[in-house]
């Protein structure tokens, strides 16, 4: 008999996006609608800084997929978040025009200071924004189809995958740090002016940013929430618990692997590129292997095989990450290390395995035999 289908949402599911919708309009409208004196308003940099933690959730949204689902832990997905951010910062590149330093309007300031005498091929359509949409969608996922193609293919697996997308995402650092490729070199792309006519610093155009942060976060999780339940979605998880079982039982464990990759890497760049004009700038740093390894980090405090724990996680480690650089910047690293043990150690689903089993436990009445907990992800 088959198993009764999986709920799309599940109680967690619903109750992160009701909480998610009253996020993206309370607190863009607690910027915009308060005055600067009174005690609800909040600042313009706490409101970007809130915009810069969706974007982060949404990053580990994409990581969770892979390692939580289908059990592929990339070190490499903060590749694919720098790749959307260079095509959302390319177009706000060419929309500057003749409003830059050397008043040049087809080339960027940094490659009339560079001496270039003509716009790169490759440079070619950001002026326009669907073009630049295109892009953010079509570049991390073309890359990540081609990587896990000849990856998958090799039947590379474990810490070997993990090594070589470590080793991709650092060869895109050093490629974006020379000044000849065309990307600003190690200062990045900067100083952008406006995205479709709109002023980038304009507290409206601010809380717009914020609202759409949320609002891509909701639709990629409902998204992920609809692959992850479908019956794709269950030969994901058990190409994960089993994949050489998967294999005998005929299904071609590459293609379900390959589409995942893809589509996570999609996701990840739709985060970079909403990440970009908030911060004012991408630069080859969000290549480092560093941060797709703290991406990692976020989805494991939060909880692997969650997605709802996996951007909360984020926004937590991220909002600590804000006060300990602010309050004891040398003691970050030793307070993000020691979280990863404890939670490691005494709690290994995460912050939403111990929420869940909370809340059952609660639900549980005293005369009940015990009964095992539930997968999180139901």
């Amino acid at each position: 008999m088959a198993p009764p289908p999986r709920p799309a949402l599940g109680p967690a599911g619903l109750v992160f996006l009701a909480c998610l919708a009253a996020v993206a309009i309370a607190v863009p409208a607690l910027n915009l609608l308060p005055a600067p004196d009174s005690a609800l308003h909040v600042p313009d940099y706490a409101l970007t800084l809130a915009g810069k933690y969706l974007c982060y959730g949404l990053l580990a949204l994409s990581v969770d997929l892979v390692w939580g689902y289908c059990g592929i832990l990339s070190l490499g997905h903060g590749a694919f978040f720098a790749l959307g951010g260079y095509a959302m910062g390319m177009h706000l590149m060419r929309q500057i025009g003749a409003r830059g330093v050397y008043g040049n309007a087809e080339l960027p300031d940094f490659m009339v200071f560079l001496n270039w005498k003509a716009l790169p091929w490759y440079w070619h359509g950001f002026e326009s924004f669907p073009f630049a949409l295109l892009m953010i969608l079509l570049v991390p996922g073309l890359f990540a189809f081609v990587f896990g193609w000849f990856a998958f293919r090799a039947r590379v697996t474990g810490v070997y995958l993990s090594i070589i997308t470590q080793a991709m995402t650092f060869a895109l650092l050093l490629a974006f740090f020379r000044n000849d490729m065309g990307f600003g070199g190690n200062n990045g792309l900067t100083d952008f002016k406006d995205i479709l006519g709109f002023p980038v610093q304009d507290p409206g155009t601010r809380a717009a940013l914020f609202f759409l942060s949320a609002l891509f976060l909701g639709l990629c999780f409902v998204a992920c929430r609809l692959i992850t339940a479908s019956k794709l979605g269950r030969v994901v998880t058990a190409i994960r618990d089993g994949e050489s079982r998967i294999r005998f039982l005929g299904y071609r464990v590459e293609q379900y692997k390959l589409f995942v990759f893809a589509v996570s890497a999609v996701m990840a760049g739709i985060a970079g590129a909403l990440y970009v004009p908030q911060v004012g700038i991408i630069n080859p740093s969000e290549f480092s292997p560093g941060n797709s390894i703290e991406a990692v980090i976020w989805v494991a405090l939060g909880g692997r095989g969650t997605l709802w724990g996996a951007a909360l996680g984020a926004i937590l480690v991220n909002l600590a990450k804000s006060f300990f650089t602010g309050a004891m910047p040398e003691a970050w690293l030793f307070v993000l290390g020691g979280l990863f043990i404890l939670v490691t150690l005494f709690l290994p689903k995460g912050i939403a395995g111990a929420l869940t089993a909370l809340g059952l436990r609660r639900r549980k009445k005293p005369d009940e035999p015990a009964e095992l907990m539930p997968e999180i992800a139901e």
